[in-house]
Parts: structure tokens; sequence; C-alpha cells
């Protein structure tokens, strides 16, 4: 069987999840690494057994490795733009972290570059090939619970304070220079995190017949600027021309958890712990209320490098439905540079 070699530049702690997941992945294979970290490096070519010849401190030299077929970029948000466009120089296929650039801006041009070259383009939203998620689509176009109205969907974790022995919280040292908390990295909780809520808004609004999800208006409701001037804790409203409104959360104080709940005219579907790996989801229905669990025994991880792997055994010229294209992560970047701006 033919599999698919990929490389990973950036060895951080998505990255991590997402190098041991090719142990349950058939069709593709992990064949080359890269960090500026020597350490790192070291460490990650033993646990993974990665030829030496493979293991690179130079992410250009991984990049033109002519072993690699694919490159999944796992770098702060700030250094996407920059090495995506290394990999299109080089005509390398490439799966990038999600949010996939760190404006607007960036969006446009990349999107123009993609559809001008022909390139093959993913982003990472691991969350979209969980089979209850392809399970909540089937649902919405069935009709289940009636032409949809609103969407609420959450993504917040408390990082700011710990518990100490006694399991009282304190404030946590906030480190100015990790990604999540550095300005200049990208960071803040709408782009970490609150990209999650606003790409599930996207993906339902487009199974909605003759919705132009292109057009919205953005409402900021709330947003708290932390001591780094990164957003701490937000919430916006989308709202579409027909009416369909979606209410986005997004925190790094306090544990929303990350759920989403689906209100339609006959009923709604309640999605718990939607983009870590659902357990189920809920449909309650104006007569009757019911329980679907169709997970199988596999990380999501693995699930998407699968995925994108069969995209491109199968000489996709983009990742396949319901992968996130290039024309919904234009549009993505464009809301939550609104949100992040309050435009």
């Amino acid at each position: 069987m033919k599999k698919i070699n990929w490389g990973v530049i950036g060895l951080g702690n998505i990255a991590q999840k997402f190098l041991e997941s090719f142990s349950e992945v058939k069709n593709a294979n992990l064949v080359a690494i890269a960090s500026n970290d020597k350490f790192k490096l070291e460490e990650n070519k033993s646990k993974f057994n990665i030829n030496n010849d493979f293991v690179f401190n130079d992410y250009e030299k991984l990049i033109m490795c002519n072993k690699v077929d694919i490159v999944y970029i796992s770098l702060p948000n700030s250094f996407h733009f920059y090495w995506i466009k290394k990999c299109i120089e080089n005509k390398k296929k490439f799966l990038v972290e999600k949010p996939a650039t760190l404006n607007f801006q960036e969006a446009i041009n990349l999107k123009s570059i993609i559809e001008n070259n022909n390139l093959f383009f993913a982003e990472g939203f691991m969350y979209r090939y969980d089979p209850l998620i392809i399970k909540l689509i089937e649902l919405i176009k069935s009709n289940e619970i009636g032409d949809l109205l609103s969407l609420e969907s959450s993504f917040g974790v408390n990082i700011l304070k710990k518990k100490n022995f006694l399991f009282f919280k304190k404030k946590k040292k906030i480190n100015k220079n990790s990604r999540q908390f550095n300005k200049q990295l990208g960071g803040g909780c709408i782009l970490d995190l609150g990209c999650y809520p606003t790409s599930l808004t996207i993906l339902m609004a487009s199974l909605m017949k003759n919705l132009d999800y292109t057009n919205f208006e953005i409402k900021v409701l709330n947003r708290e600027i932390g001591e780094t001037d990164v957003d701490i804790n937000s919430e916006a409203e989308i709202i579409f021309q027909n009416g369909f409104k979606s209410n986005v959360k997004a925190s790094f104080k306090h544990n929303l958890g990350n759920n989403t709940l689906v209100k339609g005219k006959n009923g709604e579907i309640n999605i718990k712990n939607t983009f870590l790996g659902i357990k189920e989801i809920e449909v309650n229905l104006k007569n009757k209320t019911y329980k679907i669990n169709k997970r199988i025994n596999k990380n999501i991880y693995a699930i998407e490098i699968e995925n994108i792997s069969q995209n491109i055994l199968e000489q996709k010229s983009t990742v396949m439905y319901p992968g996130m294209r290039i024309e919904e992560t234009f549009i993505n970047m464009k809301i939550l540079e609104s949100w992040r701006n309050d435009e």
C-alpha cells in the first residue's frame, strides 16, 4: 500500500499530539522532523525512530527534502505565513496549524497565491474529521431540527490561575514570551481558541440553503485585555443575512469548556467537548430526545492525517470536505480580525 510521507516543523505541545497519532494511521508515515531546539530534536528522533538523515535544525531543509510529500507547520501564529510561502516556493503540499494566518491581510494574500497556483492547502482544524461532526452535518442536512436559527459555541480554559496543594486557585506568573500571551506571536484567546467556534459557525452556515455565508455582521459583546495587551476573555455575535445568529465565546480566564448548542425551528442539538473529541451528541425534538454515540477507537489527529493523506493519494487539488478549505480560512480570518479589532 502506497503511503504519504510527512515532515513536521516545530515540535511544541500540539505537534506532540500530532506525532503520536501516526501510530494509528495506515496510509501515512512520519519521516522527518525539524526544530531549532536540539534537545527536542534528539528527544523526538529517539521517541519516533526518525532516521538521522531526516532530522533537521533548519526548517527550509525539511521543506526541500524530496522524501517529504507534505509538511505540517506547527509553529506560533506569527511564523505561519512565512513558512507557508516557503512551502509554496518549493511546490510542497502543507497542513498549517490553526489559525492559518496572523491577520486578514495575510489571508487575502494566501488565498490569491493558493488559487492562482492550484496548490494543495489544509488548515489544522482536526475536529472537523470527528465522526460525530460528520453525523451533525448529516442531521442538519436532513432537516432533523428544521431550519437553523442560532448557534452557541464556546472554548475557554483558565490558564491565568493554578491550584495549589490546598486546591485554592492563585494567579499564575505570565510568561510574556509564550505564544499565548505575546501579541507579536499572535497571542490572545480569540486567535488561539475563538477560531474553533468561528470555524464551526462557518461550517453550519454553509449548510443552509440560499445563504451567502460570506456576508455577515459582527457585534463584539465583551472583550477583556490582559496585562500583556492580548485578549484574555471575549464574546461576539455573528449575524447573517437570513437572521441566523452565532454567539461565540473564547477565554483564557474562565473554564468555559468547548460546548455547542445548535438551535432549529423544530429542536436543538447539544454537542459537548465539541473540539477535542466528542463523546456523544444529544438531539432534543418537540416530541422526543435521543443521543448518538458514533466514536471510533482512534484520536481525531489520526483521523485528520488519514483523511488528508487519502486526499493526496487520490491526487486531489485541495483538501476534501469537511476539511477546512481556503475559502473558509479566508472567511474565518475575516471574522477573527473583526472580533479582535471590533471593526
